[in-house]
């Protein structure tokens, strides 16, 4: 494991990266998901991960999290210069860590309300916000993401549409202003008018605390309104391939295909070497 006082330089950069995952290995009951991944995202980056569904994205994004429904067997989570890879969730969010889920869990009796000033709870900033100045900031933002203010005395996600749901974690981001946010499979399901106002909330985002972001997904509607600085791509567990935004062009025309097809045995870690679809750097 890493020491928590040390971290490697981003490749070509000469710069520590925000978010340093080295050899990540990682399992669920007993059975190995990732393997040997390795990432480095640097502060106000926007990174994006690719590949076809079962290729351990999710799984990526809750291990750094910290879910403890993973066993990391091996490797490490660095994160602003320190190790957290067995820090549990919350104190990571604390750290900065911001997870979207694939599929927000609904709360019955808990207001979204209540939600937020229980997330918002010793943060610097808003967290120090009392009673009407902090109702005040969440209805502001409420409004800059067009969501009904009433929304927020309903109970959790309960009855909420896809579309309100991914709303609410965009408040959430808003509110919180995490050093970094990993968005998982942000734009699935929504309809064009959703996806425009989750394009919003990242915008703002980004405007407000020129924080860095990991989004991951399987198709491209997304990255169309934002900028993109590195993709990578995830197959069976293991990045096999990354390159700048032209790569997210190769894969609308080719597809995921040219990667498994690239390194069907690789190693724990090992990379394929790039084939001239896949280079996009």
């Amino acid at each position: 494991m890493a020491d928590e006082n040390t971290i490697n330089q981003a490749p070509g950069t000469g710069a520590q990266p925000l978010l340093s995952v080295q050899n990540l290995t990682a399992s669920a009951d007993g059975t190995t998901i990732l393997r040997g991944v390795d990432l480095a995202v640097g502060a106000g980056e926007t990174h994006v991960v690719m590949g076809p569904n079962g290729a351990g994205k999710s799984t990526l994004g809750h291990v750094v999290m910290g879910d403890a429904a993973y066993d990391v067997e091996e490797g490490s989570v660095v994160f602003d210069g320190r190790d957290v890879t067995d820090l549990s969730p919350d104190k990571r969010s604390r750290a900065g860590l911001f997870l979207s889920f694939q599929a927000p869990v609904e709360i019955p009796g808990v207001p979204v309300s209540s939600f937020l000033r229980a997330a918002a709870a010793g943060r610097a900033g808003v967290g120090e916000l009392k009673g009407k100045q902090f109702r005040k900031r969440v209805r502001e933002l409420a409004d800059e993401l067009d969501m009904d203010p009433a929304y927020l005395d309903r109970e959790l996600g309960v009855g909420f549409s896809g579309g309100e749901k991914k709303k609410l974690e965009m408040l959430q981001l808003l509110l919180l202003e995490p050093k970094l946010a990993i968005l998982d499979e942000t734009d699935s399901g929504l309809d064009v008018d959703a996806l425009g106002v989750v394009s919003r909330g990242i915008d703002a985002y980004r405007r407000a605390a020129d924080g860095a972001l990991v989004i991951i997904t399987h198709n491209t509607r997304i990255l169309e309104h934002l900028h993109v600085d590195r993709v990578h791509v995830m197959v069976r567990g293991r990045m096999v391939a990354e390159g700048d935004a032209s790569l997210v062009a190769r894969i609308d025309e080719h597809g995921f295909e040219q990667f498994e097809q690239a390194a069907p045995d690789a190693a724990p870690g090992e990379r394929a070497e790039a084939t001239p679809v896949a280079a996009a750097c």
